[in-house]
């Protein structure tokens, strides 16, 4: 609940913001009228950002105790548990869940052309299956020929290619989607690495008990 309501927190300073200017290029394109990004400036963001943020918050919450959940588990298997040691596995699921995964299909904004819904996400569950299961290998791996193997499928999911539109089109300028790109991937970082220590702290507490030196 803590990740998810600090992940909301930054992204409302600094991803929805991004979010709403990309919508009015998108609504000016589609109407062809040229005050339409002021028109949606001034009354569009006042009407849906308040519910646009509730949502966030509870779609966030939920991916925040569905990832500690995993998060936990993951570090029950391990004799120590510390904040620290938390933090790098929020590294992992951080280069996992979101930097792999964004290499080849990058957060995009609204107005940008994508290819069919079912393709990016079959795509998406090979990145992160073959991160996962590479980066544990490389770090967990007793023998060296694990490690081996663990390094070997981490490029596997780009060498395969992410799937591409047959043209590219946005109606954002690219500046606006590289400093979206910029900032998606910081609340991410910041998400990931609380979720970790967080998570270690949750299951030194109730689970090692409180006296328990950390």
């Amino acid at each position: 609940m803590v990740s998810g309501l600090v992940l909301t927190g930054a992204q409302s300073i600094f991803v929805l913001p991004i979010i709403a200017e990309a919508e009015s290029y998108e609504q000016a394109i589609d109407s062809g009228v040229s005050s339409a990004k002021n028109a949606v400036s001034a009354h569009g963001d006042a009407a849906h950002s308040h519910p646009r943020l509730v949502w966030t918050a509870i779609s966030n919450i939920g991916l925040g105790i569905g990832f500690g959940l995993l998060m936990t588990a993951v570090l029950s298997f391990r004799s120590r548990v510390s904040w620290r040691e938390g933090l790098l596995w929020g590294i992992g699921g951080y280069a996992t869940f979101f930097l792999s995964p964004a290499l080849g299909l990058p957060p995009e904004l609204p107005g940008t052309t994508v290819t069919a819904l079912a393709p990016r996400q079959l795509w998406w569950l090979f990145a992160v299956t073959f991160t996962g299961i590479g980066l544990l290998l490389l770090i967990l791996g007793s023998p060296g020929w694990l490690k081996a193997v663990g390094a070997a499928l981490l490029p596997v999911p780009h060498l395969v290619g992410a799937p591409r539109p047959e043209s590219y089109s946005a109606a954002a300028p690219e500046a606006l989607m590289s400093v979206f790109f910029a900032h998606t991937a910081i609340v991410n970082a910041i998400f990931w690495l609380l979720l970790g220590a967080v998570s270690a702290l949750c299951l030194h507490r109730f689970f090692r008990g409180p006296t328990s030196r950390i």
